[in-house]
């Protein structure tokens, strides 16, 4: 029997699913979390996953996006070949104007992360669009979608290899997650894809992070598969990295692993991992020719109540007033409380303004003893100063840090990961600090931000730079004014205590 799929039906559902993921975690993500925050033993990893948990709360009750960066859009369509259509528009012309019309909700305006002309102007689409869209042709009379919204930083940490058929997956993934560093704000899943050829690979990973966390089932039961092996060992070996929740050093960097396999040739071994974020986003829904299909919200009763509280001895900085010398007491993993006025900027405004310096032009701010914070807020809405506004992957920055500190007397940075080598001697030589916000509490963090002004590059949106106001925004020191940082100390310590545990 033929269904008829109404073209509005289609799009006011796609623009419905992607609205939803903003603000509401899948209910398994909150309860795989919560289980992690219960028994991680690390007191900086345990904090991370507790500011997660009350943003996401935050979130589902007001309505607002999870992460600054609300995503570029994934949707996987399976379309039934009995299905005919009442439209005028392509099938994916129908899921963009979705897209367009949920990221533009002035209920709730998502962040336009999008660029064409990547390697060319990267200018910004405006409205989030195109989507990347995956078809299948199937047996049926419906259209079964999956729409996700994947952040930059978890994506940019995605891995490749044409593996030899005799190499050991396990062995390159646990090789390859440390690598990958923090910048995918974990704890999150692993998706792997095995077989097929390369661009298969690639989109079985993706394709497996929309599988809902099962890990404790599937421990339960046992495994029947060698996919499902690999899981069950893959689970227990990269939490035993000891890189925790944002990478601080912990008990739970991930909280499932996800592999999907596919034939493959005899010569090769293709092999992908594509990690989600804590602020992981995907809804599913089947359009059957009755009308939209539309999300059901969650139960807010699904949230544990946790409170985030700092006990008095905590550090209390006014940036207005802070010195050279004050920074110099910080110590690595310490948390600070930052109140003031602070500057924002990330990559486009950072290759602005070594440009400007290059060609000895007066930069439009004066960074001189200032702390800068990278991030590219969300709009805001109705009363708010700002939207929501968390931390983006400072690795980024690091080709500019040592010219920056050098050349503007720059004092200090914020942003969410680690540093690299040559960010963390330039951070030495010059005694200046990083300081980490936590990746995946962006609305929390906005709530800091008491108000915000353009100073800078306009044009560039999101990517403008911005002076702040916050009162009481709560960060930790992840390089030390020495060069040391928490983001090596920490998993080297919680490995080496997660093998002494297992060898009682």
């Amino acid at each position: 029997m033929t269904t008829v799929i109404r073209q509005d039906d289609l799009i006011e559902s796609v623009a419905d699913a992607l609205q939803f993921i903003s603000y509401y975690h899948p209910v398994d993500f909150i309860k795989a979390v919560h289980q992690a925050y219960e028994r991680e033993e690390s007191a900086a990893a345990k904090d991370a996953m507790a500011q997660i948990l009350i943003n996401s709360r935050m979130c589902a009750q007001g309505h607002r996006p999870i992460c600054q960066d609300t995503g570029i859009v994934t949707v996987f369509v399976q379309v039934g070949m009995d299905v005919s259509w009442d439209a005028t528009m392509s099938l994916e012309d129908m899921i963009n104007e979705g897209v367009r019309r949920a990221y533009g909700h002035p209920d709730n305006i998502l962040r336009a992360s999008v660029l064409a002309d990547p390697d060319g102007k990267r200018q910004n689409t405006k409205d989030n669009t195109p989507a990347v869209i995956h078809y299948k042709i199937v047996p049926g009379n419906t259209v079964d979608i999956h729409v996700a919204a994947k952040g930059g930083g978890s994506e940019a940490k995605s891995k490749f290899a044409m593996l030899n058929p005799s190499d050991s997956v396990v062995d390159w993934v646990l090789d390859m997650v440390p690598k990958m560093g923090a910048g995918w704000c974990p704890p999150g899943m692993l998706g792997i894809g095995i077989g097929g050829t390369a661009e298969k690979a690639m989109e079985l990973a993706k394709e497996s992070l929309l599988e809902p966390i099962d890990i404790q089932d599937l421990q339960a039961r046992g495994a029947s598969n060698r996919a499902e092996e690999l899981r069950l060992e893959l689970f227990e070996k990269v939490n035993g990295l000891g890189i925790g929740a944002q990478g601080l050093g912990g008990l739970t960097t991930v909280l499932d692993v996800k592999v999907k396999d596919y034939p493959t040739h005899a010569a090769n071994k293709p092999v992908a991992i594509i990690p989600n974020c804590a602020a992981t986003r995907h809804a599913h829904f089947v359009l059957n020719g009755t009308g939209p299909a539309l999300q059901t919200p969650p139960s807010l009763d699904d949230w544990p109540d946790i409170t985030w509280e700092v006990g008095e001895s905590v550090r209390r900085v006014n940036l207005d007033t802070v010195t050279q010398a004050e920074i110099q007491e910080w110590q690595p993993g310490e948390t600070v409380l930052l109140s003031g006025k602070m500057l924002t900027g990330r990559d486009a405004a950072h290759k602005k303004m070594v440009d400007m310096l290059n060609n000895g032009e007066k930069l439009p701010v004066d960074l001189k003893g200032r702390f800068i914070y990278y991030v590219g807020p969300v709009d805001p809405i109705r009363d708010e100063v700002v939207g929501p506004a968390g931390p983006t992957t400072s690795t980024r920055m690091d080709k500019f840090t040592h010219q920056m500190l050098e050349e503007t007397g720059l004092m200090g940075m914020i942003g969410k990961a680690e540093r690299g080598p040559v960010a963390i001697e330039a951070i030495r030589k010059f005694g200046a600090v990083y300081l980490m916000a936590v990746g995946g509490s962006a609305y929390l963090v906005s709530k800091a931000i008491k108000s915000s002004r353009v100073v800078a590059f306009e044009e560039m949106g999101m990517e403008a730079i911005y002076e702040f106001e916050v009162k009481d925004m709560p960060v930790s020191v992840a390089v030390d004014s020495r060069g040391v940082s928490v983001h090596e100390t920490g998993p080297k310590l919680w490995k080496q205590k997660i093998i002494e545990a297992a060898s009682v």
